[in-house]
């Protein structure tokens, strides 16, 4: 075995994977342990400016002084190394990876150990195992000399990992922090691959034959892996992968070989068309891994290859950004969308929720769900099914739900009609062509729930009475009574509401701490005062700073309603105005000579209402106020919000009170007189 495979090294990063600790905490160490008994390993040497370690000495470091959150380090230090090598073929991380996926693959196709072989006879096993040169062949040809060696590194590494299967996605977990930006940028989270991967096995039940799943898209292979994760070794299922031409698809087939899976090569041409023959289901991702950057006009181009050749025995689960799949979407891109929804096959659209793309979490995804035309249904009778998620999680039973409503979505409309949906509902096709906003409605309207007139009447008269025996309320003022006919304005979103001129969206500053200070100027109206509106420490900026600093920024105005999104929806009036927003709050403004029914203080409690997983503040449903009723209301709650502020401040001088009283007694400073405790009513008093 070479001696290079022997030697391993180590960045101060891969030492932290390897302990499972925070890369600080690495620094950390090396530098209070440098006085001591046990100093941290020397670097062995320094590669284009980072120092590099000897792994074996990391290891024993570690077992010495107990350090870090991995007993099985020893075991496991390979996967988070690499060799020792000069040879300048390795310099090229690109091409080491490149040719230790490749070996892996080899590994598992031969069965043997390779560290013991020649460069030449790994070549002739790799031109046996890939004559066609379709995944492997062409990377370990160009590791010339560093062949052998980085052989033994492989049969290394898979015992570290305790298989080959295991050190390949081992060595895939390091896309995120390699700079592989056409695998870390396409990356979906667990939650988004087992929806898919279900779905599509869903869809394959539907068929009469044995699952064939296709995937067209370069480079694509998450989603494939997942579906034969749910397999049982024994049930047998074919895998079709793009034979682009391009790493990401040599990729893709080098991680099937690897995990075993039976897998045949689909060509597809410049164009992205190809045709694949009898019962399947395609499963796509847009934008693809060897296609990181694609536009909307790309991402539906490649839909449109699969809905062309596709058949009625033929089903597919597309995910995609929803900007792509469901938004609102004008000229060409637009147009290729509408087509793909004449076609016909477009079953089902679903918008997902956000944080399902790991690269972008704050862009929310969409699936489409391809399936049989039903060309004897005439084209202004066909149907789709739809349903929005973008505030939902996917848990077990959403996802669960979500698939049943998706197999219904394949069968005929009686079948659907039949059907119990919990997310979907159904929309003829041709009102969504008709249409000029967003595929799937967002958000379905808001309900509020109210008590009939005549109860909410009772109750208010009572809760008067009651508030009015302390002298100093004005809640006796109040009173109500039911209304003679039901008279409310429909609640808007805060985009149709903008776009109608009665709201206007003002953005937050962003301030640096340094211009903050706590004891005067003008009030900070950020998150943490949102979150906590009554117990947050106040903070300030002085408006000479303020105005030398930050030329762009404003002052609130009275009645702007500040909001946040994260973590949580939230939103506070400020009824003086004359603050500053800092991001990533910011402003509501209600247009005071036509307000089209708003009120601040409405507003505000709509958005605290809302879910907490609600961010897409656009289409927030906000309640509105008819003219006859609004100054009333107006008047009404800013009295009870004079109340509540009394209220307050009330129970702040009870609290100092007793704080008082308690530590003084307790202390021994201060002594009870008679009429204190005389006060205290006796039992059976009143």
């Amino acid at each position: 075995m070479d001696a290079a495979a022997h030697t391993l090294r180590m960045t101060l990063s891969d030492v932290a994977s390897l302990s499972q600790v925070q890369r600080p905490v690495v620094s950390m160490w090396r530098k209070r342990s440098s006085g001591g008994p046990l100093p941290f390993p020397a670097p062995a040497e320094t590669a284009d400016g980072v120092e590099v370690f000897n792994a074996d000495e990391i290891v024993e470091w570690l077992q010495a002084t107990g350090r870090g959150n991995n007993p099985e380090a020893r075991n496991d230090v390979a996967v988070y190394a690499k060799p020792a090598t000069p040879t300048v073929a390795l310099k090229d991380g690109r091409k080491t990876f490149d040719g230790l996926t490749a070996l892996l693959a080899l590994k598992v196709i031969t069965g043997q150990v390779l560290g013991n072989r020649s460069a030449s006879v790994l070549l002739d096993e790799a031109d046996e195992a890939d004559p066609d040169d379709l995944f492997l062949y062409s990377e370990l040809d160009a590791l010339g000399s560093a062949l052998p060696g980085l052989a033994s590194f492989a049969d290394r590494l898979a015992d570290s990992a305790y298989s080959a299967q295991a050190a390949f996605e081992k060595l895939l977990t390091r896309r995120f922090r390699e700079g592989y930006r056409e695998l870390a940028d396409t990356a979906l989270t667990a939650a988004a691959l087992k929806l898919v991967s279900t779905a599509a096995i869903e869809l394959a039940a539907t068929l009469d034959s044995t699952p064939v799943f296709v995937d067209a898209t370069p480079g694509g292979s998450d989603v494939m892996l997942s579906i034969a994760q749910q397999f049982s070794e024994s049930e047998s299922l074919t895998f079709l992968a793009a034979d682009h031409d391009g790493g990401a698809s040599r990729l893709a087939h080098r991680r099937l070989a690897v995990h075993c899976t039976e897998s045949w090569p689909v060509r597809v041409d410049a164009k992205g068309a190809f045709t694949v023959t009898g019962p399947a289901v395609h499963v796509a991702q847009y934008p693809a891994p060897g296609q990181p950057g694609l536009d909307t006009k790309g991402s539906l181009s490649g839909i449109e290859n699969i809905v062309l050749q596709m058949d009625d025995a033929q089903r597919a689960v597309v995910i995609a950004p929803a900007r792509v799949l469901t938004d609102v979407l004008g000229g060409e891109a637009g147009n290729i969308r509408a087509d793909l929804l004449r076609s016909g096959r477009v079953r089902a659209i679903i918008r997902l929720t956000a944080g399902l793309l790991r690269a972008k979490p704050r862009e929310p995804q969409a699936l489409w769900v391809l399936g049989p035309s039903f060309a004897d249904v005439p084209i202004a009778d066909r149907w789709t099914m739809v349903a929005d998620l973008s505030t939902t999680r996917l848990t077990v039973d959403v996802n669960q739900d979500l698939i049943s409503d998706v197999a219904a979505s394949m069968g005929s409309l009686a079948t659907i009609r039949a059907h119990s949906f919990r997310f979907a509902r159904l929309v003829q096709t041709r009102t969504l062509l008709a249409g000029t906003g967003a595929l799937v409605n967002l958000p379905s309207k808001r309900t509020w729930t109210a008590a009939p007139g005549a109860e909410a009447a009772l109750r208010i008269d009572e809760l008067v009475r009651t508030l009015a025996t302390e002298a100093a309320s004005d809640t006796k003022l109040l009173s109500a009574q039911p209304a003679a006919v039901h008279s409310s304005l429909t609640a808007a979103s805060a985009r149709e509401l903008m776009d109608s001129g009665y709201l206007k969206y003002v953005k937050g500053i962003r301030v640096n701490e340094m211009h903050l200070n706590t004891t005067g100027g003008s009030r900070i109206l950020g998150r943490q005062e949102l979150l906590a509106p009554h117990g947050a420490p106040p903070r300030f900026i002085n408006l000479l700073d303020f105005a030398a600093n930050y030329p762009a920024g404003r002052l609130t105005e009275p009645g702007d309603v500040v909001f946040c999104t994260s973590p949580r929806p939230a939103a506070m009036v400020d009824a003086e105005g004359g603050a500053v927003v800092v991001f990533p709050a910011r402003i509501l403004r209600i247009d005071q000579g036509d307000p089209g029914g708003l009120l601040p203080a409405v507003v505000a409690k709509d958005i605290n209402n809302l879910n907490r997983a609600d961010k897409t503040w656009r289409n927030w449903q906000l309640r509105r106020t008819g003219e006859s009723q609004r100054q009333a209301l107006n008047n009404a709650l800013q009295l009870l919000h004079h109340e509540q502020a009394q209220a307050r401040e009330r129970l702040k001088q009870l609290e100092e009170l007793a704080t008082l009283i308690t530590d003084g007694v307790a202390g021994g400073s201060l002594t009870l007189t008679d009429p204190i405790s005389t006060a205290v009513p006796e039992e059976g008093t009143a």
